[in-house]
């Protein structure tokens, strides 16, 4: 389809005398009423990867696309333009702080605008429905209140300041096995109290701009062929807003009926030509292709790139030092669930901290797949530790090898050959052998994702540089990518090998791809030229012109006794041991789900190890969601760390040495056991199907019900003060619909600052329905001075009492609203009578 976007110069001067003296929706219209059937169509598919298409004659810009629920790439995926790497959702969540989740989004857009970026495709508000699900530590919580307002806050600072925001994944989108085919069977009451609940407050309430439909099906129909995206997102909520598809996720011209507005990525799609034939056969309505077209252009007016119309933010509103942001974000979500007084520590006074542990020194920032960003430095807990108690006073050991695959080369021991310069060289080549395209990188962990280079022109592409160990031995060289390759040291070829994906998933194979390696003698200080060469002929498919490959290293995990013997010599000889376990990027990341809860390789024999020798040993957990701590009763304190982002090793050290109060409390149940996780299924049946049979209970919910203990319940958290609630207040009737305000007395009763989250939760025994024991209806953090009362007032929406059947349901009666620290620490209580109808 070839389509003339050209315009004459006087086209421009007669859109704003257009636009002169009419409303917002009548210009649209007017604007609407210029273009051709198959100019509306263009519009309805992406340019790219990651933009829309322009239309110069009635003042239309490009709109760019990013990744961005914890930072915001932009439209290249480069370590020369590096990105903040804020804290990861779970960190963010853990605050239990609508605050610091609008703050997050205000910095995210920050970060947007500084990269040219209208959209930011996130906040992932899908649930923890299962422990086991790969994605959870980019969404926020299992609970549905606690993940709405954590949303609505996050759209909100994103929105305020100019750029576009995107709660994904619409709806159901709770697991990642087979999730282009999956058919999630939800009924209706669970998919209306938990699921679309999640969802609800970040259209309503803070008017989200747009929403990204997901790749799996809902009750027989795909997500961008479902209903759902009528009702209730736009009859009921009153979305005026994009619904764009996750990449790839729209499958048939057929989806063109629904209120499905923008196929991404493109510019091929099942829509274009083939949906401008279905207009004009009448299989698909104009007034389908018009709506869909209006509403992309009132974004495009809303993010400024549409003339003559008046952005919601010229500049960004407001600005804080983002490093600094991420600090203090790292900090208010790190949860200690456990502590017998071992903490803080006193850098003065302690003079022998061992660090150990491989996550120490190579830390999880972030997880895995379309969401990651490149950041411009990270400080570890190795780092940070360092940087607390001073170089000489901390020792470190690795202890257990967490890496699976191949870890990117440091960029310290890198030349390129070309410029004498840190990193290496990249060549693109045609089947002739012609160079087509040369750039100069500075990172063996290299993805093209959109971008300048010619990938699917290419036959080959050749990565170059001399590299310098540092340690005298056999290393293990390899790559990790999908495709043919070849491993060439000092000129010689020393290994070539296919590497075929495993799995169906794109995203999987794309971005966390297998590896190949071969043995390497290496001498300390003396460089090696590295030279690998990847076959790019026949790439087709939806990531034809893309590549994702990591040249490095394979860890060294000949000797694993060895390693444990030395981490608990280094343990006995300090005065605190701090082990940092985590996952790796094979166990939590996009396309694929878990199958344990167990940390990978040795940690769990290593911190037993370590605790045996040493009785102040304190474990720092850097996973983004919940994994088993079988030892947690043989050490001294417990910090959950999730993936901190890039200031994460600085965060944790004003957290050990107590210059701040670690602020989390858990938005996940962290089970003891695999085997007493209540919802533990996400793999489809042989159907294809998924079925939620626990229905509204999942989660805390799902624990409660069974009567089951876990490690640590929903809500938990610990400080460095001492706290007591000391009475609850509420109106004693209210009628449905209303906003019950519920009043709370706490006291600091410690001799430290410090902040306590107040959560309410509802009881309703003896009820008509199915009810969870209890369930969160409201919560509030609360900071206070040492010997401090506080009055916090909380909002209760009594519709959050209501259950749906086939509409929002009130039961007259009692309710129980029970008020604590946790869902089982629940000191006070309140009796709420609901009367009839409002």
């Amino acid at each position: 389809m070839s389509i003339d976007t050209s315009s004459p110069k006087t086209d421009k001067k007669a859109t704003m005398e257009l636009l002169t003296d009419q409303t917002i929706d009548q210009r649209l219209e007017s604007l609407l009423a210029r273009l051709s059937l198959e100019e509306k169509v263009r519009l309805l598919t992406g340019r790219d990867f990651w933009t829309t298409w322009p239309v110069e004659k009635i003042g239309l810009r490009r709109m760019l696309f990013s990744d961005g629920p914890t930072g915001v790439r932009g439209e290249v995926w480069d370590e020369r333009q590096p990105s903040m790497n804020f804290p990861s959702a779970t960190a963010i969540s853990s605050s239990w702080d609508p605050a610091m989740a609008d703050r997050l989004g205000a910095a995210s857009a920050v970060e947007a605008r500084r990269k040219g970026v209208d959209v930011v495709l996130g906040p992932t508000i899908n649930l923890h429905r299962s422990p086991l699900g790969g994605r959870h530590f980019e969404a926020f919580s299992e609970d549905p209140v606690l993940t709405a307002e954590l949303a609505a806050a996050y759209v909100a600072g994103v929105q305020r300041n100019g750029v576009g925001a995107t709660p994904k994944h619409y709806v159901a989108n709770d697991a990642e096995t087979d999730r282009f085919t999956v058919d999630v069977k939800v009924a209706e009451r669970p998919l209306r109290e938990l699921y679309l609940l999640a969802f609800e407050k970040a259209i309503v309430d803070s008017k989200a701009w747009l929403v990204m439909s997901a790749y799996n099906s809902v009750n027989g129909a795909t997500a961008t062929e479902n209903e759902l995206l009528e009702a209730p997102l736009n009859t009921e909520w009153g979305f005026d807003g994009v619904v764009i598809s996750d990449w790839t996720a729209v499958r048939s011209v057929d989806s063109a009926k629904h209120s499905q507005d923008l196929v991404m990525p493109g510019p091929e799609g099942p829509w274009g030509s083939a949906l401008v034939l279905a207009v004009k056969c009448g299989t698909v309505p104009e007034a389908a292709v018009d709506r869909k077209v209006l509403r992309i252009l009132q974004l495009a007016a809303r993010v400024g790139a549409l003339e003559g119309f008046e952005p919601v933010a010229a500049e960004p509103a407001e600005r804080e030092d983002p490093v600094a942001f991420a600090r203090e974000a790292s900090v208010a979500g790190t949860v200690m669930v456990k502590n017998d007084g071992v903490l803080p520590l006193a850098p003065a006074s302690v003079t022998g901290v061992a660090v150990i542990g491989h996550n120490a020194r190579h830390a999880r920032t972030q997880g895995g797949g379309s969401a990651t960003v490149v950041p411009e430095r990270i400080v570890t807990p190795l780092d940070g530790i360092r940087a607390a108690f001073r170089p000489e006073n901390v020792s470190y050991t690795v202890g257990a090898v967490v890496q699976e695959g191949i870890a990117e080369l440091p960029l310290e021991q890198l030349r390129n050959p070309v410029t004498g310069e840190p990193g290496l060289r990249v060549r693109f080549f045609a089947s002739t052998g012609k160079e087509l395209f040369a750039e100069d990188r500075r990172s063996t962990a290299l993805v093209w994702f959109g971008g300048d280079a010619p990938i699917a022109e290419s036959s080959m592409v050749q990565f170059h540089t001399h590299y310098t160990p540092e340690e005298t031995g056999t290393i293990r060289l390899g790559f990790s990518t999908v495709g043919h390759g070849r491993i060439f040291v000092d000129g010689v070829l020393a290994h070539e090998a296919s590497i075929e994906a495993t799995g169906t998933d794109l995203g999987a194979a794309f971005l966390a791809p297998p590896s190949a390696s071969v043995p390497v003698e290496a001498t300390a200080g003396v460089p090696l030229e590295v030279t690998v060469e990847l076959d790019l002929a026949g790439r087709i498919g939806a990531l034809g012109n893309a590549l994702a490959v990591t040249i490095g290293l394979e860890a060294d995990n000949t000797d694993p006794e060895a390693l444990i013997n030395d981490a608990v010599a280094a343990a006995r000889a300090a005065e605190v041991a701090v082990v940092v376990v985590g996952t790796n990027s094979r166990v939590e990341s996009e396309g694929y789900d878990r199958t344990t809860l167990e940390l990978p390789g040795l940690q769990d024999r290593l911190v037993r190890a370590v605790a045996a020798a040493n009785p102040r040993t304190v474990v720092v957990v850097n996973s983004g969601s919940p994994v088993l701590l079988p030892w947690r009763d043989e050490v001294a304190a417990i910090l959950i760390g999730y993936f901190g982002g890039q200031e994460f090793g600085t965060a944790l050290a004003d957290v050990l040495t107590g210059a701040a109060e670690p602020g989390g409390r858990l938005p996940t149940t962290w089970p003891a056991t695999q085997e007493d996780v209540p919802v533990l299924n996400t793999t489809p049946d042989a159907n294809g199907e998924l079925a939620y049979t626990e229905g509204i209970h999942i989660g805390y919910r799902a624990w409660l019900k069974a009567g089951a203990a876990p490690a640590y319940e929903f809500g938990h958290g610990l400080g460095y003060t001492r706290w007591t609630l000391d009475t609850a207040e509420a109106p004693a009737a209210a009628v449905p619909g209303a906003v019950v305000p519920l009043t709370v007395a706490l006291t600091n009763t410690g001799t430290r600052p410090g902040k306590q989250v107040v959560q309410v939760y509802a009881e309703r025994p003896g009820s008509a329905v199915d009810r969870p024991v209890r369930w969160l209806v409201a919560s509030a953090p609360v900071w206070a001075e040492p010997g401090e009362t506080r009055t916090a007032v909380i909002n209760v929406p009594t519709r959050l009492l209501a259950y749906w059947d086939n509409g929002w349901t009130y039961e007259p009666g009692d309710y129980r609203l029970r008020i604590g620290t946790s869902v089982t620490e629940l000191p006070l209580e309140t009796v709420l009578t609901l009367g009839g109808a409002a």
